[in-house]
């Protein structure tokens, strides 16, 4: 299990798991311990168990693979927050033998229940990858919702749009939640990121860092960025791949198939959480259409990941400005998105999505606009819906 810090990972695994021993690779002393026990002897003295910050000390994969092989142990939970370090390793020393699950900040869905949900319905954003006919699926659920339903919703939204999706924040004050994400930034440059590299100088990190979560929502410049930090575009790509890994950013890559030769083949940049971003970016109050775009393509790439659907994410942007903000691609056809940080939605809005439905033919599938109004309706042909970001997420 992998996925950015305090996510609750280590939480997860201890609650369904209490049976197994926890090892938890932060400590130095544990490294120490486990370095010294042979493989031969794993199963005796560890045995089944979760193993904590995992790509801490490298030598526990290959000492699992040969307990594992020898049936000397039947199961084990390894975790970390860095993807490449942890992933690396299972390719080289546990292939087959695993089953990778991500764990991201908590879902809009999530938010709103606080609390287990039995036999609750998945939110409306799941249905899109069905079978059932596209207008059937959004003309199936009610225009609006009653206001105390509605209120719920929204209080739901407005914490994600705020503070983002990290657990912890849940039961603090926003003093304290103000103080957690502080804490968090820097802990990530102390611990996380000296996973992945050894800097000498955190600095020119740190105004890379701000810079690309200025840049959210943005197509990615390396040149342009690199300037910006005062960094060569060599160390700049580095650093962007340090964010990446670590769970961090987000980078959708563009759509061009079969379209039009014209398509910008720049990546998108995209924070993955919006308290952080505040944090980061000192943009503690207000809502912008970067903070609404950016929380939007959070919480679509954190559904389709956490739910394992078959689906590719993109964008589409060609160099003569005609642009859709997300593509997804699935397996029923293309679904295009819009997305508006307003309460009313107008015709023109609907412009691109034509024009890119009329490009991929038979591929189209439909497409949402999502915005911040009330009702969800059919604007346009063919298959254009606007529905509000907490109907569709909630």
């Amino acid at each position: 299990m992998t996925g950015a810090r305090q996510t609750g990972k280590t939480t997860l695994s201890r609650l369904n798991y209490p049976e197994l021993r926890y090892i938890n690779l932060d400590s130095p002393e544990n490294r120490e311990s486990v370095r010294v026990i042979s493989s031969a002897s794993w199963s005796k003295d560890i045995g089944n168990a979760i193993i904590d910050e995992a790509q801490k000390e490298p030598v526990v994969f290959e000492k699992i693979k040969y307990a594992y092989d020898e049936e000397g142990i039947s199961f084990g939970l390894m975790l970390g927050s860095s993807q490449i370090l942890l992933l690396k390793k299972i390719r080289e020393s546990l292939a087959g033998r695993v089953w990778i699950y991500e764990l991201w900040p908590l879902l809009m869905s999530e938010m709103y229940c606080k609390g287990p949900r039995v036999n609750a319905e998945f939110p409306l954003i799941d249905r899109l990858f069905s079978k059932d006919d596209f207008n059937r699926i959004l003309g199936g659920v009610p225009d609006v919702l009653m206001d105390k339903d509605d209120s719920c919703c929204r209080d739901a939204e407005d914490h994600i749009l705020r503070w983002g999706g990290m657990p912890a924040l849940l039961h603090l004050s926003d003093e304290e939640k103000w103080k957690w994400l502080k804490d968090y930034e820097y802990t990530y440059l102390e611990r996380d990121l000296s996973d992945l590299a050894r800097l000498d100088d955190l600095g020119p990190f740190r105004k890379f860092q701000r810079l690309s979560a200025l840049r959210s929502g943005n197509l990615l410049n390396y040149s342009e960025i690199a300037r910006d930090a005062s960094v060569s575009v060599d160390t700049a790509r580095r650093y962007l791949e340090y964010l990446n890994l670590s769970y961090q950013v987000i980078l959708l890559q563009p759509y061009y198939k079969n379209l039009t030769s014209s398509v910008i083949k720049s990546p998108k940049l995209y924070w993955l959480d919006i308290g952080l971003l505040r944090q980061i970016t000192g943009h503690k109050e207000g809502l912008s259409g970067q903070i609404y775009e950016t929380m939007v393509v959070s919480e679509i790439v954190k559904w389709v990941k956490t739910t394992q659907r078959d689906c590719n994410i993109y964008f589409y942007r060609t160099r003569s400005g005609l642009e859709v903000d997300v593509i997804l691609e699935t397996g029923e056809g293309i679904i295009g998105i819009e997305i508006k940080s307003r309460k009313d939605i107008a015709d023109k809005d609907s412009s691109s999505l034509r024009k890119v439905a009329f490009s991929l033919g038979d591929k189209w599938r439909g497409a949402i606009i999502i915005y911040l109004g009330n009702e969800i309706k059919k604007v346009s042909e063919p298959n254009i819906w606007c529905v509000p970001s907490r109907r569709l997420f909630i």
